[in-house]
């Protein structure tokens, strides 16, 4: 399948022929698909003029041409693995190469826990209509539309009542291009957490340095009355890569959602997340850490939407943004009428390393309802100069210093990841990145 992406009559042209042909697929799932693709032609490409998209020019993708690429062998894929996402994915696992299961490199198993291609599921599991396309639907974005318009795998994970998973369970999407065209691939996540079930998911994106292509993700979150979710999301993509992401929680009656994203690859990455407080005490809490140098641009909107009372969300979120690097966040808070008690913070703190690193922060808040404890903040500067100078002070070069500072700065938002292998590896990360900062100085 190519999908030539300078017109949307070619766009049209891609998905007619990629679905032709392709045998008997569920009538529910044929509509779903043919729904997006007319949505994203009626909407077309975002641009600058699109106000949610004023600082995140994505013309470079609307113009290009990106391929399905063929399926790797396993060794290939399993070295692909090995170097973008590191050892920290040791445990249960499902791997999709290329947005395709690879069983023979994933391993999940346990009782009460369901870990299936979604391509196989949708065959024997007409359920899955009620669920499928249903958080990220006729609102979303373009890449949304387009993800869901091509959707053809994705991990389908899915948590009895009561189920309380003792490792994390690793979802992992892997891109090996292969060195040819610019290629493409739709990585979506389902997630049905019944109730009073606990879980920790890590998803991971990664994919080779050198090479373009586009990740266009989805990921839909239901949780059930009490269930608990720990997510924690990590981008790595190629420096060249574009990744395009979007992310719908629905919380119920007194369950817990908590969501740590980390983006230190990509040349583009944009991830828009809405999660729905749809009972009373529902508990969101979005937290996030971007790392951008160079011409990256990192970009990512929130929506919480507290729809019923009683409800409790947190937001963290923090960039280092060094070299010509943007960062974009745009977070809003949504409290509608009715949901009295609604208690949400929200900040985001920026911190610019180069004369000509730039940030877009925009917190906002929208509350119809008059008994709530809401705020929001933002912050964005340069490192500390008194702090600057104490540590060169103490014999502290001036490259080792500013990398220590801001080593600091993220890395108490890392503090928070409770997987002990995905924090040591995230550390270690952010440490490659901020070189001068020792490890032992922030353990």
């Amino acid at each position: 399948m190519s999908l030539a992406v300078a017109e949307s009559g070619q766009l049209r042209a891609s998905f007619d022929k990629h679905w032709a042909g392709r045998g008997t697929q569920p009538g529910w799932l044929a509509a779903l698909r043919e729904r997006a693709m007319a949505n994203f032609e009626r909407r077309g490409w975002p641009t600058t003029r699109d106000e949610a998209w004023r600082f995140t020019n994505v013309a470079e993708i609307a113009r290009s041409a990106f391929a399905s690429p063929p399926p790797h062998p396993r060794e290939a894929a399993a070295e692909a693995l090995r170097l973008s996402l590191g050892a920290s994915s040791a445990g249960p696992r499902a791997v999709f190469v290329n947005g395709r299961f690879a069983p023979e490199l994933s391993s999940a198993r346990g009782p009460g826990v369901t870990v299936e291609s979604l391509a196989a599921a949708v065959e024997s599991r007409p359920g899955l209509e009620a669920r499928l396309g249903r958080l990220v639907a006729d609102s979303a974005g373009a890449f949304a539309q387009l993800a869901t318009a091509f959707v053809e795998d994705g991990a389908l994970v899915e948590l009895a009542p009561g189920t309380r998973l003792a490792e994390p369970l690793h979802v992992i999407f892997v891109s090996t291009t292969g060195g040819g065209a610019p290629s493409v691939s739709y990585p979506r996540l389902l997630l049905l957490a019944g109730a009073g079930s606990q879980a920790t998911i890590v998803e991971k994106f990664g994919g080779p340095d050198g090479q373009r292509y586009l990740t266009c993700a989805v990921g839909e979150l239901w949780l059930e009355p009490g269930a608990v979710v720990d997510h924690y999301r990590v981008q790595r993509e190629g420096r060249d890569a574009f990744h395009l992401a979007s992310l719908g929680v629905h919380l119920t009656r007194d369950c817990r959602y908590s969501n740590l994203a980390v983006s230190l690859g990509a040349r583009l990455a944009r991830t828009d997340i809405e999660a729905r407080l749809d009972a009373p005490g529902a508990e969101c809490v979005l937290d996030g850490l971007y790392l951008v140098d160079g011409e990256q641009l990192s970009d990512t909107h929130t929506l919480i939407d507290h729809a019923q009372p009683h409800g409790v969300s947190r937001q963290l979120y923090k960039g280092i943004v060094a070299g010509r690097g943007r960062g974009v966040f745009h977070g809003k808070v949504l409290v509608r009428a009715g949901a009295q008690k609604t208690d949400a913070h929200q900040a985001n703190k920026n911190l610019l390393l180069s004369d000509d690193a730039l940030v877009h922060s925009t917190p906002a808040l929208e509350i119809l309802a008059d008994d709530v404890k809401c705020k929001h903040g933002s912050t964005t500067g340069q490192l500390d100069r008194t702090a600057l100078f104490y540590l060169r002070s103490r014999g502290i070069g001036e490259a080792a210093a500013r990398d220590l500072l801001s080593y600091a700065f993220a890395s108490d938002l890392l503090g928070r990841v409770r997987v002990e292998a995905l924090r040591a590896a995230l550390l270690a990360q952010l440490h490659d990145r901020l070189p001068g900062a020792p490890l032992e100085a922030i353990a």
